[in-house]
């Protein structure tokens, strides 16, 4: 099987945390990568036009470069149009889902943090999940929009503050020990870019889970493919907003690999 081409679908720059697990797994794959920066952000959206939106993106997107997979790597695109993308698109789709379940699995407290974006956090897919995977455990919930700020200013250079990061984490923290959480879900693919000042800014012993890495195996394991032994590839990334904002991310994307950009939608 020749490599394939696996197209990458965020609002942002979050999927590039999920595109490194897969470049991990399947150095062989080519990657395209697909940032709806002229919508961003999706978590503070309304769900009605976000599903509008994400339909009409993603099928110009998936006309234009004709990829072998899908990855939605935005929990709040996947949440909401999931099931009509599989339903309209000729090629598999897979999404990312809140680790709930691995974070219930793996925490000894049964007390868990989630931290989403607001509209992530409050969703009923993500109640859920809680109901089914961590029903046993007290779950807290943060909701930042601001988090999601900092990792796109982290592409564009900005180091992250982390005085701010520790305001925003200081429910989880701000309660005796025993109720605090040892697992912290990062239910929004941006997190993961700030995953080092996450850590610094949490008691020792706080282990935070994503599901990049579950995602990179499903992909794997839908197309069927080994990975590969070639060389890494040299990826696109493709923006729908040409501005100043996405070409100060530029050199983000280019050290991860994604060397040629395309405008290929604009509003």
């Amino acid at each position: 099987m020749p490599a394939p081409l696996i197209a990458v679908f965020d609002s942002g720059v979050g999927g590039l945390s999920v595109a490194a697990e897969i470049g991990a797994l399947m150095p062989g794959a080519n990657l395209a990568y697909v940032c709806d920066n002229g919508f961003f952000p999706y978590g503070t959206k309304e769900e009605a036009e976000l599903v509008e939106r994400i339909d009409r993106v993603i099928a110009q997107a998936a006309a234009i470069i004709r990829p072998d997979l899908l990855v939605v790597a935005c929990n709040t695109a996947s949440t909401l149009a999931l099931p009509r993308l599989r339903a309209t698109l000729a090629v598999p789709v897979v999404g990312v889902v809140p680790a709930i379940k691995p974070a219930a699995a793996q925490s000894a407290k049964r007390v868990i943090g989630l931290l989403g974006t607001p509209g992530t956090v409050a969703r009923a897919y993500t109640q859920n999940l809680i109901d089914r995977f961590a029903a046993d455990c007290t779950v807290l919930r943060i909701g930042s929009a601001e988090l999601v700020e900092m990792a796109e200013a982290l592409l564009a250079g900005e180091a992250p503050r982390e005085a701010e990061i520790a305001r925003i984490l200081a429910p989880f923290f701000d309660r005796p020990a025993a109720e605090q959480p040892d697992r912290v879900v990062l239910a929004c693919t941006h997190f993961p870019l700030l995953a080092e000042t996450l850590r610094a800014a949490s008691p020792s012993g706080v282990a935070f889970v994503d599901s990049g890495r579950a995602v990179a195996e499903r992909v794997r394991s839908v197309l069927g493919w080994d990975g590969g032994a070639a060389a890494p590839q040299a990826h696109r990334a493709y923006f729908t907003r040409d501005d100043s904002s996405s070409r100060r991310r530029l050199p983000g994307f280019a050290v991860r690999g994604f060397a040629a950009t395309n405008l290929f939608f604009s509003d």
